[in-house]
């Protein structure tokens, strides 16, 4: 037996600094306070200079670990890919590439041609492009570039030494459908020094057929229009797979049509990939016999760092080389390095494993019950700042689903499940599917209801004519309203203050309900303000409770506002008051007990001897009145309430069923809660439930003032007004 050969000691030694070096990167390991405050000196806010001496490898990668988490990066939600093996072989081929350009010229030739011709072989073998070649790229549209470089430089003779001026005699066209991914054929042109006037963008399907395929009767139409009109078809960008919604073009009839008209078809889309699948469609299957095709494997493996790759094929190197898909740099070559390692390491079956996988959890069988149609059905906006609060919270429950929002010309914006272009990266695997639809089927009730009582919500606020309901259409809930002030007595600035703080006060208020209701104060760019949005209902909403509790709510902080501005004047002149009769108190205090009984010690002395009753009383000071009283009165209602106090029974009354929510009916379309009294409600929520006092006696016997004026020693400043009938110590300060 023969003895494999010894590692180069150096491909050794950079395999395991790579190694090691990914495992600091993904170890999350936490830093010391000293070097997080170094950290934030040097780099946090601005860039620091270069140090003068060298660092270790490990000190550099630290801060690179800091630098990809940071402090918010921790806290926002990140759906970050997962780098196993397979992707550190990938990043391994970027490290090989720097240490293999280093070697002698031949021995880099002979390593960079073995490396492309394999990788080329393999590709072009497990996507059945027979007779293909290959271009590596890191953009993925730089290979459509250089096709569209060939096909100019194959159509027109004399474009390599007459230049642009040949274009001038035949005005090159290239075909684009209107499914293709936004920009494409701008960037073509612009990379192309071509007018806009040589991009064509056909429609797709109107009558027949699907709306996101081609329409080729209309592209047989304009082929012939411009070749009548002098002008040189050139090139069709057909899709196996449209970017929004993963159609497929009629790629065997397009092939038909370019060769009649002798126009290069070129064809890109995430269902190439399932090219390397034993079973697939015939429609898909015509993608072979294109004359180029842009693939991805990056994303379709899970593979990070891989370049793109279009395979193409043209019988004339020379003109492949002048088009810049071929290269006499080896350098150039080594861009399929990383790509080849990958495919080594995967394997035939690990390759057609992946793909299959992800093309099985599209076709996974699943059912969804609900539909948010029917309801607002003119409102474009309203659906699609729904469905992307959808698909938001679709990516935040699941993550590893891979699901995205995107917006499509005809439907509006749309959820996307794309598991060809994900799942590989992501690890989706069949429960992330499931659990995708069981989220799914709990949303879109909520989606409906929402929808449903948007109306309802609008006419409840227009009721009220303290409320202001606010048109956001872009809103994902039920609505938006502002509290309007009654006051007309302020100007517009201070107006707009006074708006401002009861809105603030009121947004704090329903926050603090037991409710499972969202408040807030809407979108950050939006223009409204002073405003309160309201997120997602359920179908058992009492849409007339909750505006009611609004504006009663709004109404009490406003009417307190306005307490608390008439009381500064009321209790400044009260207080001027007190002063006076307690300096008149103490004077006649001096005159009735004289003035040895001031003295101390003496007092005491004097005091025994002759005993002497005060006749200085307590006062309360009454806000409603503004005068001040006799704390008479009070001790001889709470005497009278203690001798009777046994007698007392506590009882309560609940308004809603035990655990129930504020603003839920007690059953689907009951109004059982949604007729009761604004100030009712208002006390119900925002103040704790008192225990009603009962007695055997009467009002008569108890002989207690309604409405007794407070002690300035024992009473405490309150604001809260107090529904009529209903008893309660008034007002009232220290």
């Amino acid at each position: 037996t023969t003895k494999p050969p010894l590692m180069d000691p150096t491909l050794a030694e950079m395999g395991s600094h790579l190694s090691d070096a990914m495992k600091i990167l993904e170890s999350g390991q936490i830093e010391t306070a000293e070097d997080t405050g170094r950290r934030r000196l040097s780099w946090r806010d601005i860039p620091g200079p270069l140090q003068g001496d060298g660092q270790n490898v490990v000190t550099i990668l630290q801060l690179v670990q800091n630098l990809m988490h940071d402090d918010e990066d921790k806290r926002a939600h990140r759906r970050m890919q997962y780098v196993g093996e397979q992707g550190h072989m990938a990043l391994l081929g970027h490290s090989l590439a720097a240490y293999i350009s280093v070697l002698d010229r031949d021995r880099l030739r002979k390593l960079t041609t073995r490396i492309l011709s394999d990788t080329t072989l393999w590709l072009c073998r497990l996507f059945r492009y027979e007779n293909g070649s290959a271009y590596y790229h890191e953009d993925d549209r730089e290979g459509l570039v250089k096709v569209c470089r060939l096909v100019i430089n194959a159509r027109y003779e004399d474009y390599a030494t007459e230049g642009f001026t040949v274009l001038s005699v035949k005005q090159p066209v290239i075909y684009q459908s209107a499914s293709c991914r936004p920009g494409l054929g701008q960037h073509l042109c612009s990379q192309l020094g071509l007018p806009l006037s040589s991009l064509c963008i056909v429609p797709c399907n109107t009558m027949f057929g699907s709306q996101h395929q081609m329409d080729i009767a209309l592209l047989d139409k304009l082929i012939r229009d411009d070749v009548e009109t002098g002008k040189l078809p050139l090139l069709l960008i057909a899709n196996a797979g449209t970017p929004g919604a993963g159609h497929t073009d009629k790629l065997s009839r397009l092939k038909e049509l370019c060769v009649q008209y002798n126009v290069w078809l070129h064809v890109e889309g995430v269902n190439l990939a399932t090219l390397v699948l034993g079973q697939i469609s015939s429609v898909v299957t015509a993608a072979t016999k294109c004359d180029s095709m842009t693939l991805t494997p990056g994303p379709w493996l899970g593979l990070p760092a891989v370049p793109a790759v279009t395979l193409y094929r043209h019988e004339d190197p020379a003109l492949s080389l002048a088009a810049g898909l071929t290269s006499s740099q080896p350098v150039e070559k080594l861009r399929a390095l990383p790509l080849w390692l990958s495919l080594q390491y995967l394997g035939h079956d690990g390759i057609v494993e992946r793909i299959r996988h992800s093309a099985h959890l599209v076709s996974t069988e699943t059912s969804s019950g609900g539909s948010v149609e029917g309801y607002f059905s003119g409102d474009r906006e309203v659906q699609d700042s729904l469905n992307r609060w959808l698909g938001e919270q679709l990516a935040l429950l699941v993550p590893t689903s891979g699901v995205d929002v995107v917006e499509l010309e005809d439907e509006g914006v749309c959820v996307r499940f794309n598991p060809l272009m994900t799942a590989a990266a992501l690890g989706t695997q069949e429960s992330d599917v499931a659990l995708l639809v069981e989220k799914l089927a709990e949303m879109v009730p909520v989606l409906s209801c929402t929808l449903r009582f948007r109306l309802d919500f609008r006419e409840e606020v227009l009721q009220h004519a303290c409320l202001s309901y606010i048109e956001d259409l872009s809103w994902p809930g039920l609505g938006a309203v502002r509290y309007e002030s009654r006051r007309t007595d302020l100007e517009e600035g201070k107006r707009q203050q006074e708006l401002e703080k009861i809105n603030t006060e009121l947004l704090k208020k329903l926050r603090e309900l037991d409710t499972d209701l969202e408040f807030s104060t809407g979108p950050e760019f939006s223009e409204e303000r002073n405003c309160i949005f309201i997120g997602m209902a359920t179908e058992d909403l009492d849409v007339a409770a909750l505006v009611d509790t609004i504006a009663s709510t709004g109404r009490e902080i406003e009417e307190s506002g306005k307490l608390l501005e008439n009381m500064t004047e009321v209790v400044r002149k009260g207080i001027l008051e007190a002063e006076l009769q307690l300096q008149k108190a103490s004077e006649e205090k001096l005159m009735e007990e004289g003035v040895l009984r001031q003295i101390p010690l003496v007092s005491s002395v004097v005091n025994w001897f002759s005993p002497v009753q005060s006749s200085v009383k307590g006062r309360t000071f009454n806000l409603a009145a503004g005068s001040l009283d006799t704390t008479d009165p009070i001790y001889a209602m709470k005497a009278q309430t203690n001798k009777e106090g046994s007698s007392e029974t506590p009882t309560a009354t609940a308004k809603r069923l035990p655990g129930q929510k504020l603003f839920r009916r007690s059953g689907a379309g009951s109004d059982s809660f949604s007729e009761t009294s604004s100030v009712c409600h208002l006390e119900e929520t925002f103040r704790e439930p008192l225990p009603a006092e009962t007695s055997e006696h009467t009002e008569s016997d108890l002989e207690v003032p309604h409405t007794p004026p407070f002690h300035a020693e024992e009473t405490s400043v309150s604001d809260q007004r107090v529904p009529d009938g209903q008893g309660a110590e008034p007002d009232s300060i220290r």
